[in-house]
Protein backbone atom coordinates (compact mmCIF):
# COMPACT_ATOMS: atom_id res chain seq x y z
CA UNK A 1 0.00 0.00 0.00
CA UNK A 2 1.19 3.55 -0.79
CA UNK A 3 2.01 6.16 1.39
CA UNK A 4 -0.51 8.21 -0.06
CA UNK A 5 -3.16 5.02 0.65
CA UNK A 6 -2.86 4.69 4.24
CA UNK A 7 -5.31 5.72 6.52
CA UNK A 8 -4.33 8.61 8.65
CA UNK A 9 -4.29 6.63 12.10
CA UNK A 10 -3.53 8.94 14.85
CA UNK A 11 -0.21 7.32 15.02
CA UNK A 12 0.64 8.06 11.38
CA UNK A 13 -1.03 11.97 12.44
CA UNK A 14 1.15 12.49 15.15
CA UNK A 15 4.38 11.30 13.33
CA UNK A 16 4.03 13.66 10.28
CA UNK A 17 2.76 16.61 12.92
CA UNK A 18 6.38 15.85 15.44
CA UNK A 19 7.99 15.63 11.82
CA UNK A 20 6.73 19.43 10.74
CA UNK A 21 7.58 20.98 14.05
CA UNK A 22 10.67 19.18 15.69
CA UNK A 23 12.10 18.63 11.77
CA UNK A 24 15.33 17.54 13.18
CA UNK A 25 16.24 15.32 15.83
CA UNK A 26 20.42 16.84 16.78
CA UNK A 27 19.02 20.02 17.10
CA UNK A 28 20.35 21.67 20.22
CA UNK A 29 17.87 23.29 22.71
CA UNK A 30 15.12 21.20 21.14
CA UNK A 31 13.29 18.24 22.36
CA UNK A 32 10.04 16.43 22.13
CA UNK A 33 8.70 13.26 23.71
CA UNK A 34 5.20 10.83 22.57
CA UNK A 35 3.05 9.44 25.13
CA UNK A 36 3.52 5.95 25.83
CA UNK A 37 0.70 4.57 24.18
CA UNK A 38 2.37 4.96 20.99
CA UNK A 39 5.19 2.93 22.00
CA UNK A 40 2.58 -0.34 21.82
CA UNK A 41 2.54 -2.77 18.60
CA UNK A 42 -0.53 -1.88 17.78
CA UNK A 43 -2.57 1.24 18.02
CA UNK A 44 -6.25 -0.84 17.64
CA UNK A 45 -6.58 -4.67 17.71
CA UNK A 46 -5.83 -5.87 14.50
CA UNK A 47 -3.96 -2.86 13.21
CA UNK A 48 -0.50 -2.68 13.90
CA UNK A 49 1.63 0.60 14.12
CA UNK A 50 4.70 1.03 11.32
CA UNK A 51 8.20 0.79 13.12
CA UNK A 52 9.05 3.48 10.78
CA UNK A 53 6.35 5.31 12.94
CA UNK A 54 7.09 4.63 16.22
CA UNK A 55 10.72 5.56 14.92
CA UNK A 56 9.67 8.56 13.98
CA UNK A 57 7.86 9.47 17.61
CA UNK A 58 10.49 8.14 20.03
CA UNK A 59 11.22 8.53 22.73
CA UNK A 60 8.44 7.72 24.84
CA UNK A 61 7.37 9.23 28.48
CA UNK A 62 4.29 9.68 30.12
CA UNK A 63 4.21 13.63 30.50
CA UNK A 64 1.35 15.04 32.46
CA UNK A 65 0.61 18.63 31.09
CA UNK A 66 -2.37 20.43 32.20
CA UNK A 67 -5.19 18.04 33.46
CA UNK A 68 -3.85 15.20 31.30
CA UNK A 69 -1.32 13.47 29.12
CA UNK A 70 -0.67 15.50 25.54
CA UNK A 71 0.23 13.03 22.80
CA UNK A 72 3.27 15.06 22.36
CA UNK A 73 5.12 17.44 24.37
CA UNK A 74 8.58 19.20 23.81
CA UNK A 75 10.20 22.11 23.45
CA UNK A 76 11.64 24.02 20.25
CA UNK A 77 12.10 27.81 18.73
CA UNK A 78 8.93 27.15 16.10
CA UNK A 79 9.58 29.35 13.25
CA UNK A 80 6.82 32.49 12.12
CA UNK A 81 4.33 30.40 10.06
CA UNK A 82 3.51 28.06 13.34
CA UNK A 83 3.59 30.86 15.88
CA UNK A 84 1.81 34.08 16.50
CA UNK A 85 4.63 35.10 18.41
CA UNK A 86 8.48 33.68 18.00
CA UNK A 87 8.94 33.66 21.73
CA UNK A 88 8.20 34.58 24.85
CA UNK A 89 11.58 35.64 26.81
CA UNK A 90 14.89 34.34 26.57
CA UNK A 91 13.36 30.46 26.76
CA UNK A 92 12.32 28.21 23.64
CA UNK A 93 8.29 27.65 24.25
CA UNK A 94 6.90 24.54 25.62
CA UNK A 95 4.50 23.02 23.04
CA UNK A 96 2.13 20.31 23.33
CA UNK A 97 0.15 18.03 20.57
CA UNK A 98 -2.95 16.24 21.16
CA UNK A 99 -3.26 14.20 17.43
CA UNK A 100 -6.61 12.72 16.12
CA UNK A 101 -6.82 10.55 13.73
CA UNK A 102 -9.46 8.37 11.16
CA UNK A 103 -11.57 5.71 12.72
CA UNK A 104 -15.05 3.59 12.07
CA UNK A 105 -16.28 6.45 13.88
CA UNK A 106 -15.02 9.70 12.49
CA UNK A 107 -12.43 11.96 13.80
CA UNK A 108 -13.20 13.66 16.76
CA UNK A 109 -11.40 17.00 15.89
CA UNK A 110 -13.45 19.18 18.67
CA UNK A 111 -12.39 17.29 21.84
CA UNK A 112 -8.57 17.15 20.49
CA UNK A 113 -9.30 20.97 20.54
CA UNK A 114 -10.83 20.90 24.18
CA UNK A 115 -8.04 18.54 25.06
CA UNK A 116 -5.21 20.71 23.31
CA UNK A 117 -6.54 24.29 25.34
CA UNK A 118 -6.52 22.35 28.59
CA UNK A 119 -2.90 21.82 27.98
CA UNK A 120 -2.11 25.57 27.63
CA UNK A 121 -2.62 25.73 31.59
CA UNK A 122 1.12 24.71 31.40
CA UNK A 123 2.33 24.71 28.09
CA UNK A 124 3.42 27.59 26.13
CA UNK A 125 1.29 26.75 22.79
CA UNK A 126 -0.82 23.69 22.04
CA UNK A 127 -2.06 22.05 18.68
CA UNK A 128 -4.82 19.61 17.66
CA UNK A 129 -2.82 17.66 15.04
CA UNK A 130 -5.85 16.04 12.59
CA UNK A 131 -6.63 14.79 9.00
CA UNK A 132 -7.01 17.86 7.23
CA UNK A 133 -9.81 16.75 5.24
CA UNK A 134 -11.93 16.43 8.53
CA UNK A 135 -11.30 20.00 9.94
CA UNK A 136 -14.29 22.04 9.94
CA UNK A 137 -14.66 25.40 9.71
CA UNK A 138 -16.21 25.25 13.25
CA UNK A 139 -13.02 23.55 14.03
CA UNK A 140 -11.21 26.53 13.16
CA UNK A 141 -13.14 29.26 14.65
CA UNK A 142 -13.27 26.72 17.77
CA UNK A 143 -9.77 26.82 18.21
CA UNK A 144 -9.21 30.50 17.25
CA UNK A 145 -11.21 31.54 20.37
CA UNK A 146 -9.58 29.10 22.67
CA UNK A 147 -5.75 30.16 21.10
CA UNK A 148 -5.19 26.14 20.03
CA UNK A 149 -3.08 25.70 17.08
CA UNK A 150 -5.02 23.86 14.10
CA UNK A 151 -2.20 21.17 11.85
CA UNK A 152 -4.24 19.35 8.97
CA UNK A 153 -2.31 16.79 7.72
CA UNK A 154 -2.63 15.45 4.33
CA UNK A 155 -2.64 11.80 2.47
CA UNK A 156 0.81 12.35 1.71
CA UNK A 157 1.87 13.66 4.98
CA UNK A 158 1.87 17.00 3.99
CA UNK A 159 1.26 19.25 7.21
CA UNK A 160 -0.57 22.69 6.97
CA UNK A 161 -0.62 25.52 10.09
CA UNK A 162 -4.17 26.11 9.16
CA UNK A 163 -4.47 27.75 12.44
CA UNK A 164 -1.84 29.55 14.61
CA UNK A 165 -1.85 30.03 18.29
CA UNK A 166 -0.26 32.39 20.10
CA UNK A 167 2.36 32.02 22.53
CA UNK A 168 1.29 32.50 26.26
CA UNK A 169 3.11 32.61 29.32
CA UNK A 170 2.15 29.87 32.02
CA UNK A 171 3.15 28.16 35.31
CA UNK A 172 6.04 25.20 35.27
CA UNK A 173 5.44 22.16 37.00
CA UNK A 174 8.14 19.48 37.82
CA UNK A 175 6.95 17.32 34.75
CA UNK A 176 7.45 19.58 32.17
CA UNK A 177 10.56 21.58 33.67
CA UNK A 178 11.48 17.77 33.34
CA UNK A 179 11.32 18.29 29.40
CA UNK A 180 12.77 22.12 29.30
CA UNK A 181 15.81 20.07 30.70
CA UNK A 182 15.81 17.74 28.26
CA UNK A 183 15.88 20.68 25.84
CA UNK A 184 18.56 22.80 27.40
CA UNK A 185 22.57 22.29 27.24
CA UNK A 186 22.61 20.27 30.61
CA UNK A 187 19.83 17.70 29.21
CA UNK A 188 21.09 14.19 29.24
CA UNK A 189 22.06 12.89 26.18
CA UNK A 190 24.33 10.05 24.93
CA UNK A 191 27.11 12.73 24.15
CA UNK A 192 26.84 14.50 27.35
CA UNK A 193 29.51 12.76 29.68
CA UNK A 194 31.93 10.90 28.05
CA UNK A 195 34.85 10.97 30.63
CA UNK A 196 34.27 9.95 34.25
CA UNK A 197 37.17 12.09 36.15
CA UNK A 198 35.97 15.77 37.54
CA UNK A 199 39.50 16.91 36.64
CA UNK A 200 38.74 16.23 33.32
CA UNK A 201 35.91 18.76 33.08
CA UNK A 202 37.82 21.00 35.54
CA UNK A 203 41.19 21.20 33.24
CA UNK A 204 39.19 22.68 30.30
CA UNK A 205 38.02 26.05 31.62
CA UNK A 206 41.88 26.53 33.16
CA UNK A 207 43.72 25.48 29.86
CA UNK A 208 41.17 27.75 27.74
CA UNK A 209 42.13 30.48 29.79
CA UNK A 210 45.60 30.21 29.50
CA UNK A 211 47.75 31.87 27.08
CA UNK A 212 48.20 28.86 23.73
CA UNK A 213 45.92 26.54 22.49
CA UNK A 214 43.61 24.55 24.78
CA UNK A 215 43.97 21.06 22.82
CA UNK A 216 47.93 21.62 23.14
CA UNK A 217 47.46 22.65 26.77
CA UNK A 218 45.60 19.70 28.16
CA UNK A 219 47.78 17.26 26.28
CA UNK A 220 51.07 18.82 27.62
CA UNK A 221 49.98 19.10 31.44
CA UNK A 222 48.30 14.96 31.01
CA UNK A 223 44.77 16.71 31.85
CA UNK A 224 42.88 14.62 29.45
CA UNK A 225 44.02 13.51 25.55
CA UNK A 226 40.32 13.12 24.64
CA UNK A 227 39.90 16.97 24.55
CA UNK A 228 36.37 16.75 22.19
CA UNK A 229 34.86 14.68 25.42
CA UNK A 230 36.21 16.95 27.81
CA UNK A 231 35.20 20.29 26.15
CA UNK A 232 31.14 18.64 26.27
CA UNK A 233 31.11 17.20 29.47
CA UNK A 234 32.81 21.15 30.55
CA UNK A 235 29.59 22.71 28.93
CA UNK A 236 27.25 20.47 30.37
CA UNK A 237 28.52 20.67 33.74
CA UNK A 238 28.25 24.44 32.96
CA UNK A 239 31.82 25.64 33.39
CA UNK A 240 31.44 26.80 29.50
CA UNK A 241 29.10 27.77 26.84
CA UNK A 242 29.72 26.15 23.34
CA UNK A 243 29.50 27.49 20.16
CA UNK A 244 29.24 31.19 20.98
CA UNK A 245 32.04 33.89 20.82
CA UNK A 246 35.16 34.70 18.34
CA UNK A 247 36.86 31.41 19.64
CA UNK A 248 33.37 29.04 19.98
CA UNK A 249 34.09 28.75 23.75
CA UNK A 250 33.32 31.34 26.40
CA UNK A 251 33.66 30.45 30.50
CA UNK A 252 30.82 30.77 32.37
CA UNK A 253 30.13 31.95 35.97
CA UNK A 254 30.80 29.04 37.29
CA UNK A 255 34.02 28.30 35.22
CA UNK A 256 35.42 31.97 35.95
CA UNK A 257 34.99 30.75 39.36
CA UNK A 258 37.22 27.16 38.41
CA UNK A 259 40.21 29.63 37.07
CA UNK A 260 39.76 31.92 40.46
CA UNK A 261 39.91 29.34 42.64
CA UNK A 262 43.30 27.89 40.47
CA UNK A 263 45.23 31.30 40.26
CA UNK A 264 44.17 31.73 43.91
CA UNK A 265 45.99 29.00 44.98
CA UNK A 266 49.01 28.31 42.53
CA UNK A 267 49.37 32.11 41.67
CA UNK A 268 48.71 31.55 37.98
CA UNK A 269 46.18 28.53 36.01
CA UNK A 270 49.61 27.49 34.21
CA UNK A 271 51.04 26.56 37.89
CA UNK A 272 47.86 24.85 38.54
CA UNK A 273 47.66 22.76 35.59
CA UNK A 274 51.23 21.32 36.61
CA UNK A 275 49.33 19.86 39.34
CA UNK A 276 47.34 17.83 37.29
CA UNK A 277 49.89 15.96 36.13
CA UNK A 278 50.24 14.40 40.07
CA UNK A 279 46.65 12.75 39.48
CA UNK A 280 47.82 11.42 35.46
CA UNK A 281 46.07 8.05 35.49
CA UNK A 282 45.43 7.69 39.53
CA UNK A 283 42.50 5.77 40.50
CA UNK A 284 42.29 7.46 44.17
CA UNK A 285 38.76 9.15 45.21
CA UNK A 286 39.65 12.64 43.65
CA UNK A 287 38.48 14.39 47.14
CA UNK A 288 40.56 12.11 48.99
CA UNK A 289 43.74 12.78 46.80
CA UNK A 290 43.40 16.01 46.53
CA UNK A 291 40.87 17.32 49.49
CA UNK A 292 40.53 21.14 47.85
CA UNK A 293 40.13 20.15 44.20
CA UNK A 294 37.70 17.23 45.40
CA UNK A 295 35.37 20.38 47.10
CA UNK A 296 35.72 22.49 44.10
CA UNK A 297 34.10 19.44 42.15
CA UNK A 298 31.37 18.41 44.64
CA UNK A 299 30.64 22.13 44.24
CA UNK A 300 30.45 22.31 40.20
CA UNK A 301 28.87 18.49 40.08
CA UNK A 302 26.28 20.04 42.90
CA UNK A 303 25.46 22.90 40.63
CA UNK A 304 24.06 20.20 38.21
CA UNK A 305 20.42 20.35 38.56
CA UNK A 306 20.27 16.58 38.81
CA UNK A 307 22.34 15.97 41.41
CA UNK A 308 20.08 18.17 43.71
CA UNK A 309 17.15 16.02 43.00
CA UNK A 310 19.13 12.59 43.81
CA UNK A 311 21.29 13.68 46.77
CA UNK A 312 17.58 15.11 48.43
CA UNK A 313 15.48 11.76 47.23
CA UNK A 314 18.77 9.41 48.77
CA UNK A 315 18.43 10.96 51.90
CA UNK A 316 15.06 10.53 52.19
CA UNK A 317 15.46 6.80 51.37
CA UNK A 318 18.23 6.55 54.01
CA UNK A 319 15.65 8.07 56.64
CA UNK A 320 13.43 5.22 55.59
CA UNK A 321 15.77 2.43 56.54
CA UNK A 322 16.75 1.83 53.10
CA UNK A 323 20.91 1.83 54.00
CA UNK A 324 22.17 0.81 50.42
CA UNK A 325 19.82 0.93 47.66
CA UNK A 326 20.51 -0.46 44.25
CA UNK A 327 19.83 1.18 40.80
CA UNK A 328 16.61 -0.55 40.66
CA UNK A 329 15.22 0.99 44.08
CA UNK A 330 16.26 3.99 43.29
CA UNK A 331 14.47 4.07 40.03
CA UNK A 332 11.22 2.79 41.55
CA UNK A 333 11.37 5.17 43.93
CA UNK A 334 12.44 8.43 42.45
CA UNK A 335 9.26 7.12 39.33
CA UNK A 336 6.88 7.84 41.90
CA UNK A 337 7.77 11.59 42.92
CA UNK A 338 9.29 12.61 39.88
CA UNK A 339 8.39 9.86 36.52
CA UNK A 340 9.38 12.64 33.66
CA UNK A 341 12.30 13.23 35.11
CA UNK A 342 13.27 9.71 36.60
CA UNK A 343 12.65 8.29 32.80
CA UNK A 344 14.86 11.13 30.84
CA UNK A 345 17.42 10.77 33.31
CA UNK A 346 17.82 7.14 33.46
CA UNK A 347 16.34 5.42 30.88
CA UNK A 348 18.17 5.48 27.33
CA UNK A 349 15.13 6.85 24.36
CA UNK A 350 16.63 4.84 21.84
CA UNK A 351 16.62 1.04 20.02
CA UNK A 352 12.81 0.31 21.62
CA UNK A 353 14.02 1.04 25.11
CA UNK A 354 11.73 3.05 26.61
CA UNK A 355 8.51 0.75 25.16
CA UNK A 356 10.16 -2.20 27.11
CA UNK A 357 10.62 0.12 30.16
CA UNK A 358 7.10 2.07 30.48
CA UNK A 359 3.60 0.02 30.25
CA UNK A 360 1.50 1.65 28.09
CA UNK A 361 -0.15 4.33 31.41
CA UNK A 362 3.53 4.79 32.06
CA UNK A 363 4.31 2.53 35.00
CA UNK A 364 7.69 0.70 35.55
CA UNK A 365 8.23 -2.87 34.60
CA UNK A 366 10.46 -3.76 37.14
CA UNK A 367 12.12 -6.90 35.09
CA UNK A 368 12.67 -4.32 32.04
CA UNK A 369 14.56 -2.05 34.90
CA UNK A 370 17.12 -5.26 35.82
CA UNK A 371 18.66 -5.34 32.72
CA UNK A 372 21.49 -2.69 32.59
CA UNK A 373 21.47 -1.99 29.04
CA UNK A 374 18.39 -0.10 29.65
CA UNK A 375 20.06 2.81 31.04
CA UNK A 376 21.69 5.87 30.53
CA UNK A 377 25.38 5.46 30.36
CA UNK A 378 26.09 9.12 31.35
CA UNK A 379 24.39 8.94 34.19
CA UNK A 380 24.53 5.59 35.64
CA UNK A 381 28.43 5.39 34.43
CA UNK A 382 29.80 8.59 34.39
CA UNK A 383 27.61 10.64 36.34
CA UNK A 384 27.80 8.65 39.46
CA UNK A 385 31.73 8.21 38.73
CA UNK A 386 31.88 12.13 39.47
CA UNK A 387 29.32 11.58 42.47
CA UNK A 388 32.05 9.20 43.70
CA UNK A 389 35.08 11.21 42.88
CA UNK A 390 33.79 14.25 44.35
CA UNK A 391 32.62 12.93 47.61
CA UNK A 392 28.97 12.35 47.78
CA UNK A 393 28.17 8.64 46.73
CA UNK A 394 29.91 5.49 48.18
CA UNK A 395 30.25 3.61 45.09
CA UNK A 396 31.78 4.55 41.33
CA UNK A 397 29.37 4.17 38.30
CA UNK A 398 29.71 1.17 35.64
CA UNK A 399 28.85 0.99 32.22
CA UNK A 400 25.47 -0.60 31.00
CA UNK A 401 27.29 -3.69 29.73
CA UNK A 402 28.81 -4.16 33.04
CA UNK A 403 26.08 -3.21 35.07
CA UNK A 404 24.13 -5.20 37.64
CA UNK A 405 21.08 -3.05 38.61
CA UNK A 406 20.25 -5.00 41.51
CA UNK A 407 23.56 -4.95 42.81
CA UNK A 408 24.79 -1.04 42.18
CA UNK A 409 23.90 0.65 45.11
CA UNK A 410 23.47 4.58 44.99
CA UNK A 411 23.78 5.74 48.65
CA UNK A 412 25.18 8.81 50.11
CA UNK A 413 28.67 8.58 51.71
CA UNK A 414 27.93 11.53 54.82
CA UNK A 415 24.07 11.22 54.94
CA UNK A 416 22.56 13.24 57.30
Amino acid sequence: MSSAARPLSEPRVLAHAKRRLFPDEDEPTAYAVADTQFAQAEWLPGRPVDAAVRDRLAPFNHVQIGGGYPDLVGVRTLESDLLAVERLGDDPPLIAVEAKGETSGGVDTQRGIVQAYDRLHEANAAYLAAPAAAIAETDRTLARELNVGVLGVDAAGTVDALEVPRVVGNRTTTEATAIRFQASAQGVADKSFGLNHPKNYLGYPLAHHAAGDTETLLSEYKVVSAVESARQGAAFLGLIEDGVGTEGVELTSLGEEVVRFAAGRYGSVEAALEEFENWYRSGTRFVDLAPAWGQLARRVVFDYRATELLVRELQCIHEDGIAEPSLVDLVEYLHELHPTFTVELFVRGTDGVRSRVLTEDGDLRRAALEDGSVYHSPTVFQLKAMLYHSGILTERGAEPSRLEPLEDVWALREPV
